[in-house]
């Protein structure tokens, strides 16, 4: 069965140096700065220079406009999901200097609840309290299972999150594109049984961090998945994603599962690193995830296909909303109907719609969008709904 989003069979790197070194680049880079590169800032926060711990709101859209961004030694600027839980996107006119922490990881589980996913990442599951109300799935499209946390053994073992690798003791798939053009976070860990802190840890988040001319990292990015409960049913890594002429630094970029360090019980998947640049002669960076490079110029796409989740059992859902979430009371008919639409593919969209309750596995249905002429177009996809219990709804390309 295919995964959710494009399976690209890169083989998953579990850290350790890269250096890329190339001369041939040069001249041609040289010529290209005088030509037109704009990653889409329009400058508005200015020139920012964090100088203590700093948590940026994320607008609505994710879209940060800088002239330019320095982040001082010795201090982290982290983010605050927006409603969307979009990913962040850091667009700068000018330099990016990261010579402290950026980190957009997923959060460790609560009390009653999992770990919340970092900026476009996805949370991990809620745990469980015996037969009548057991633990649920983590959140995304590798989310890990549910199960039991008693550390005895990987049989109903609640499972780490996966993304750009499975997760511990997972068979859900691997999901992504290496080039990271469709920007997504990590998947929470499934949550576990027994008591309120054996929820699952949260994905790690997605960053773009794009510059006309230049992104220096000699600090850290970090896109950790976060531990989950006894067992360690931790999310998966995120998504770090580098976009300029030139690219440099010995820094560390950090896409980590949580627990990947002693890939224990329920560790989470390693997430997706990219950049992409033309001058990268002084490229040494420390890589935790699994790394492609190249020279795909290009900050964001000018179009960008989308689903949207537009009617769940009988509830109109706007565009652009985040996930809808609802409950079918005890005795209600479990058998509705999710719209899906599908814009601007220009194709047929083999699409997956997951619903996952607050306990209990999910359910999973497979369908396909006919986006080839209309545009939008939409979709009635029959489900079975569990009753009683808060469900999430999630579509996506497989």
């Amino acid at each position: 069965m295919k995964t959710p989003f494009h399976l690209w069979p890169a083989p998953a790197r579990r850290g350790g140096r890269f250096t890329l070194l190339t001369a041939a680049f040069a001249c041609a880079a040289g010529l290209l700065h005088a030509q037109s590169f704009n990653v889409g800032s329009d400058g508005t926060l200015g020139d920012v220079v964090i100088a203590t711990n700093t948590t940026v709101d994320l607008p609505a859209n994710g879209r940060l406009h800088y002239k330019s961004l320095t982040v001082n030694a010795g201090v982290t600027l982290s983010f605050n999901r927006n409603l969307r839980n979009t990913p962040v996107f850091i667009l700068s006119q000018g330099d990016v200097e990261v010579n402290g922490t950026i980190d957009v990881s997923g959060g460790g589980r609560t009390a009653n609840s999992g770990g919340r996913g970092g900026p476009g990442g996805f949370d991990g599951g809620k745990p469980g309290f015996g037969v009548e109300l057991p633990p649920g799935a983590g959140y995304g499209p590798g989310g890990g299972r549910p199960g039991n946390n008693d550390c005895s053994g990987v049989i109903g073992v609640a499972s780490g999150g996966s993304y750009g690798e499975l997760g511990f003791s997972s068979t859900n798939g691997i999901y992504g594109d290496k080039f990271l053009l469709t920007l997504v976070g990590g998947s929470g860990g499934g949550g576990g049984g027994g008591n309120s802190f054996q929820g699952g840890g949260g994905g790690g988040g997605a960053i773009l961090i794009a510059a006309n001319t230049r992104i220096s990292v000699n600090g850290t990015i970090l896109a950790r998945g976060a531990f989950g409960g006894a067992c360690n049913n931790g999310g998966s890594g995120g998504a770090i994603r580098l976009v300029a002429f030139r690219v440099a630094g010995s820094g560390t970029l950090n896409a980590e599962g949580g627990n990947t360090a002693s890939r224990g019980f329920g560790a989470g998947g390693l997430g997706r690193i990219r950049v992409d640049t033309l001058e990268r002669d002084s490229l040494n960076f420390r890589s935790d995830g699994v790394f492609s490079a190249g020279g795909n110029l290009i900050s964001l796409p000018p179009t960008a296909p989308r689903l949207a989740t537009i009617e769940a059992a009988g509830n109109v859902i706007p565009e652009g909303s985040a996930p809808p979430t609802f409950v079918l009371p005890f005795g209600s008919s479990p058998a509705r109907t999710i719209k899906v639409q599908a814009r601007d593919f220009g194709r047929n969209v083999p699409i997956r719609v997951t619903l996952t309750p607050d306990s209990g596995n999910p359910v999973v249905v497979d369908a396909e969008v006919d986006n080839t002429t209309t545009n939008p177009a939409v979709v009635e996809v029959p489900v079975t709904l569990p009753v009683n219990t808060l469900v999430t709804v999630h579509a996506w390309t497989r």
